[in-house]
């Protein structure tokens, strides 16, 4: 086997600039500009979403308190002038 063409080392070839192509890399990478877009769709679902872990943080109801309130507004026991004055002040105060 022959080998020809070997002279020796080879110089150095100085390096180039390149300083300002990779400042530019540099400031894209550390200031990148995404974009999302949220469809109508995917609105709904996260206000349903929503709706929904309300309604699970929203007390029991009490099926026998309400019948027994029904049963006494429908005697007429229920509503009286006590109970009418303190119903329409908080009714005001979240008026105005």
């Amino acid at each position: 086997m022959q080998v020809n063409g070997i002279q020796g080392a080879q110089p150095v070839n100085p390096t180039n600039r390149v300083e300002s192509t990779q400042a530019t890399q540099s400031a894209a990478i550390i200031n990148p500009t995404d974009q999302v877009e949220i469809s109508p769709e995917a609105e709904i679902a996260s206000q349903a979403v929503d709706l929904v872990n309300q309604i699970h943080e929203l007390p029991e109801i009490r099926v026998d308190r309400v019948t027994q309130i029904r049963e006494a507004i429908e005697s007429g026991a229920y509503e009286t002038e006590e109970k009418i004055n303190v119903a329409v002040e908080r009714l005001l105060d979240e008026i105005g």
